[in-house]
């Protein structure tokens, strides 16, 4: 009775998480869907990862514009790009699929989705340039405090080898951020994270000098 009780309120627990999540999710969509997005705009699409940086003020450009929302999964994501993709920007920077891989779903599943952004952005708005960008390793050696999404290395490795592919099939350009922020055990460097999953400044910079060029 008492490791039933354990399970159920562990289970109460995790309904909690997502519906909290859900409830921020359909928050930030619902302000997506007023916030214009124009021909001339730079826009940064992912999770909890975009979410957390002032992307406008990293690059002092008041044309990028952040579309990140946190525990975004990549087939999530596919229902709200409507208003990007009317929007036509110029420039599109992708990550995804980290909240996916930590709930089980297959690294084929969250290639297949990116596939379908592509798809949709290269028939609708086909001056947007598309820059797909690795997903990062987590770290769960040093840190303990999201154990759901630790143990995903193997995986997120592979999603990127498929996400490199579906690049020069496609004909966008890839980016390895993956390389930049990884440490000699194949996890986030403790340097630029502070939880394991999320980064700190210093990464962000990182991040920054990797991809200057093609935001400029």
């Amino acid at each position: 009775m008492k490791y039933f009780l354990i399970l159920l309120s562990v289970a109460l627990s995790a309904v909690g998480t997502a519906s909290a999540q859900n409830e921020y999710n359909y928050q930030k969509r619902s302000l997506f869907e007023v916030l214009p997005i124009r021909s001339n705009d730079i826009v940064f699409l992912g999770n909890s990862i975009t979410d957390g940086c002032e992307w406008a003020e990293l690059f002092n450009n008041r044309h990028v514009k952040n579309r990140g929302i946190s525990a975004d999964r990549s087939g999530w994501l596919l229902e709200r790009i409507d208003t990007i993709i009317a929007g036509r920007p110029k420039k599109l920077f992708l990550m995804i699929g980290t909240n996916d891989l930590s709930v089980g779903i297959a690294p084929e599943e969250v290639v297949g989705n990116v596939r379908k952004l592509v798809v949709r952005f290269q028939k609708q708005a086909p001056w947007t340039k598309l820059y797909i960008q690795s997903i990062l390793p987590v770290n769960g050696a040093d840190f303990k405090k999201y154990p759901h999404h630790y143990g995903i290395n193997p995986q997120i490795v592979e999603t990127n080898r498929q996400l490199e592919a579906l690049c020069r099939e496609k004909g966008i350009v890839y980016i390895d951020l993956w390389s930049l922020m990884v440490d000699g055990k194949g996890n986030l460097d403790s340097r630029y994270t502070n939880d394991g999953l999320h980064l700190m400044g210093p990464g962000y910079l990182v991040w920054k000098q990797a991809i200057e060029k093609y935001v400029k």
